[in-house]
């Protein structure tokens, strides 16, 4: 008699256990919240070794863990103060950087409340489009920047300057000192960034030096110099070895681009060799003594 009725209180103790875990559906009942992995903070909805036919039914956790692993319940984020970050909605875009030609605009949005406690964290700030600029200075501008610079090794400019001495033009050029195009005096240089090179570049001297990230200087001869149609005002005038060079008024050298554009060059001897620079050069061209190329 005694047995039987041990053995009663002991059914009725596990069914009281079973039936508290099968309340204990959610963190906040079974009080439970861990930090880090904790596979014991468990909560069990049905007996341990009965079969799952809802996966409602299935354990879930209370611990952080949880949030990587998939497998929180439902109400662990909000007992446990799990907080995921919070952002603004994205602000207007901002000006196109570019005010001819291709650019880029952004917009931002701001932080209204960081991650706690193992939250979600904060997506990106920052978004970026491409844009086009409309704002051209004048009509021309687009033709310039659609222009290729054709080059030549330095060393031919040299042998050109060499033979003065001996060119008939030399004469003309005696005759009319005080014109722009007779004037040694008015070459200038156009400093770049090279962006990108073609393959046939690498293996072929001294285009080899038209790599990546490097700079080069490009000289404008007189003899490459071309009437430039895309300024109405001009100003031919020579001036001393310390001053800068005027705009090139009425000449220019072809595929000298714009400052702070993006243009095209190629190696007038080896066609397949080319790429894309970007003109460093913001301010009226100066003089130089040293140059890598020289504009055809």
């Amino acid at each position: 008699m005694l047995f039987e009725k041990t053995f009663v209180a002991i059914v009725l103790i596990v069914c009281c256990l079973e039936a508290s875990s099968v309340l204990a559906g959610s963190c906040r009942e079974s009080s439970l919240c861990c930090n880090g992995r904790d596979s014991s903070c468990v909560v069990q909805k049905a007996p341990i070794n009965a079969i799952i036919e809802d996966l409602s039914d299935k354990p879930c956790y209370c611990d952080h863990a949880c949030l990587r692993l998939g497998d929180c319940c439902e109400d662990f984020k909000q007992y446990c103060g799990v907080l995921d970050c919070l952002v603004s909605e994205w602000g207007p875009w901002s000006e196109c950087d570019a005010t001819c030609g291709t650019g880029m605009m952004s917009r931002n949005r701001t932080v209204v409340r960081p991650a706690q406690n193992g939250g979600k964290h904060c997506p990106s700030l920052v978004q970026k489009r491409g844009c086009q600029g409309f704002k051209c200075q004048h009509h021309q501008d687009r033709r310039v920047m659609r222009e290729m610079a054709l080059l030549l090794p330095a060393s031919l400019s040299k042998s050109r300057h060499e033979n003065d001495t001996s060119d008939i033009r030399r004469n003309l050029r005696l005759r009319y000192r005080d014109s722009f195009k007779h004037n040694r005096g008015n070459e200038y240089c156009v400093e770049f960034e090279v962006l990108k090179a073609s393959k046939a570049c690498h293996k072929l001297p001294p285009y080899d030096k038209l790599l990546e990230g490097d700079r080069i200087v490009v000289r404008c001869d007189l003899e490459a110099l071309q009437r430039d149609t895309t300024v109405t005002e001009s100003s031919n005038s020579v001036l001393d070895e310390d001053q800068q060079l005027p705009p090139q008024g009425k000449f220019r050298c072809r595929g000298e681009g714009l400052p702070g554009r993006n243009s095209r060059w190629s190696a007038l001897a080896a066609p397949s060799c080319h790429g894309k620079w970007l003109r460093l050069t913001l301010d009226q061209p100066k003089k130089c003594t040293e140059s890598q190329f020289i504009f055809v």
